[in-house]
């Protein structure tokens, strides 16, 4: 390892303090990483907009040369990482006793690969943006001494299932599983989601095949719509039972975009009920007066998938959320 050596553990700099710069060779089964989530699990505690702006201000050197956040290192990669301020790493504030508790609550399975959780609704996935306690970090503080990395994500205001992987291996089985959904005719991992729709759907199955675009509002907000130029998306609508003129649905995603349910449901105008970016406010406002329903009608409630080749089968469930469940009783 070149250049100057961190602090010890022990002598713990004074606030203000620079770390000192470092280069740190990828280990071997390292390889395959994004150097954005390399550098994360290097800067403990460091928001992920830091980490963006090192790369992009070309402070990070991959091998002596500049990289971009998403590029894959390889295993004897030489990553240079530049001093950092700890005001700006800081010694972060642990989750609350009472967070860290209820997401402690939240795991619904884990061995020796895999924590996955029954995301509360309101958790962001990973932290940033203002948010300083996402998912994966809360995890991380009550798994001290595990490696965690996120294998997909939830919308902040979507409850459900989040898997984490605690070893390089299975996470990047996951991922490779993820991108088959993708391709036609295969589907790696089996997304279900549970969600009331505004409105009568028809009986069946409704499949909506549409291509989705992500843009951007003023003042950075992500925007995403249905548009011939977009990514290829395909949901699966299918009606379970109809309460209050309202249609509660199974929906299986065999892609995985951003928003996609969601945008999917309004594209065939029946917008997923408590949206508030792509639903009907007026149905909204009446859903929250008389049954309490105040969020986001959208639970990811099972996977299926297989590990070492398809040798090794999972089938993963989350029960729908309480606050969604009594909504659905009322009602009726």
């Amino acid at each position: 390892m070149n250049g100057s050596n961190p602090s010890p553990p022990s002598e713990k700099p004074a606030a203000g303090a620079k770390t000192a710069v470092r280069t740190v060779t990828v280990p071997e089964d390292r390889g395959g990483q994004r150097l954005d989530n390399f550098l994360l699990g290097q800067l403990k505690g460091a928001p992920r907009s830091l980490v963006y702006k090192l790369v992009r201000s070309g402070q990070v050197r991959v091998n002596g040369g500049r990289a971009k956040a998403e590029r894959k290192l390889e295993g004897g990669d030489e990553v240079r990482i530049p001093p950092v301020s700890l005001v700006e790493v800081g010694d972060k504030v642990a989750p609350p006793s009472g967070f860290l508790k209820r997401m402690e609550a939240s795991i619904v399975f884990e061995d020796e690969r895999l924590l996955v959780i029954n995301k509360p609704t309101g958790v962001a996935s990973h932290g940033g943006s203002g948010i300083s306690h996402g998912a994966i970090e809360t995890m991380r503080a009550l798994r001290p001494n595990q490696t965690l990395e996120l294998v997909h994500r939830l919308d902040r205001d979507t409850s459900g299932l989040l898997v984490m992987a605690k070893k390089r291996s299975a996470l990047s089985e996951l991922q490779a599983l993820l991108r088959e959904d993708s391709e036609d005719g295969t589907r790696g991992i089996e997304k279900r989601y549970l969600t009331l729709l505004v409105g009568r759907m028809p009986d069946g199955v409704m499949s909506v095949d549409a291509a989705l675009h992500i843009g951007l509002r003023q003042g950075g907000e992500r925007h995403v719509q249905v548009h011939r130029d977009g990514k290829e998306s395909l949901s699966h609508f299918r009606v379970l039972e109809r309460r209050g003129g309202h249609s509660y649905c199974e929906v299986r995603i065999e892609t995985g975009r951003t928003h996609q349910i969601r945008v999917h449901a309004q594209h065939i105008g029946h917008p997923v009920a408590g949206d508030d970016k792509y639903g009907d406010p007026a149905v909204n406002k009446r859903l929250r007066e008389q049954v309490g329903l105040k969020r986001l009608f959208l639970h990811a409630a099972s996977l299926q998938f297989a590990l070492d080749g398809g040798r090794t089968p999972y089938v993963l469930s989350a029960p729908l959320a309480e606050d969604l469940a009594d909504a659905l009783e009322r009602l009726g």
